[in-house]
């Protein structure tokens, strides 16, 4: 089963993706994760990769996809992977379609978890997080029992700085605007489900679940 995982910044899709991993055993695989094993294993292509992240610049694709074809070949994507973050683009989504015909697979499916922009403004001023576990909270959604102290540890709830309406409403113009067309790519290819993120957590697994299970 080879997934793609889509979704607006605090949609949800690091949780889902983590439960998805663990019912199919099947490794979550995204671009920096695949940057960071390229380099520490000292291959030629993750070397080029950590030139231009030293640098401050953006691994080219001709680099990022090298990457992408080694990870997926490995043995444990025999089964099936979930890419996250990659691909951003229609170019790279064309070369992902070649390596994965190289390898003798395709996309099984494209998951994008669709929350919107003004729920996740919400969503993300009113986050809270323990500085001592990092256990997650919201002020109206999932408040803690004592106001600013984790229920868990008993630690100093805090919001983050970037958890605020102004940058929130940046990153999710720009998302949109750079995966409208990847969207509209995996549609044509027949391959696209969009799951309402606005629900709880555990009916969004049920109803991703339930999306696979008709792909098996």
């Amino acid at each position: 089963m080879q997934l793609l995982m889509m979704g607006p910044p605090g949609a949800g899709k690091g949780t889902q993706a983590a439960r998805l991993v663990k019912k199919y055993n099947i490794p979550q695989i995204s671009t920096g994760d695949m940057f960071r094993a390229a380099v520490r294993e000292g291959t030629a292509l993750g070397l080029k990769a950590k030139a231009y992240m030293d640098s401050g610049s953006l691994v080219p694709d001709e680099v990022t996809i090298g990457i992408v074809r080694e990870r997926l070949a490995k043995d444990d994507c025999k089964g099936g992977f979930i890419l996250d973050g990659f691909p951003r683009t229609v170019e790279q989504a064309d070369s992902l379609s070649k390596i994965l015909s190289e390898l003798g697979k395709n996309i099984t499916c494209v998951l994008n978890i669709s929350v919107p922009a003004d729920y996740l403004v919400e969503r993300a001023v009113g986050r809270r997080i323990c500085r001592k576990c990092g256990a997650t909270y919201h002020v109206k959604f999932h408040a803690p029992k004592v106001e600013s102290v984790c229920d868990e540890c008993g630690g100093e709830l805090y919001q983050r700085a970037d958890d605020n309406a102004e940058t929130m409403t940046k990153r999710l113009a720009a998302y949109e605007e750079s995966t409208r067309p990847l969207i509209d790519y995996y549609k044509r290819a027949g391959v696209y489900v969009e799951i309402d993120g606005r629900q709880s957590i555990d009916k969004v697994t049920e109803d991703l679940e339930d999306v696979l299970r008709e792909k098996q």
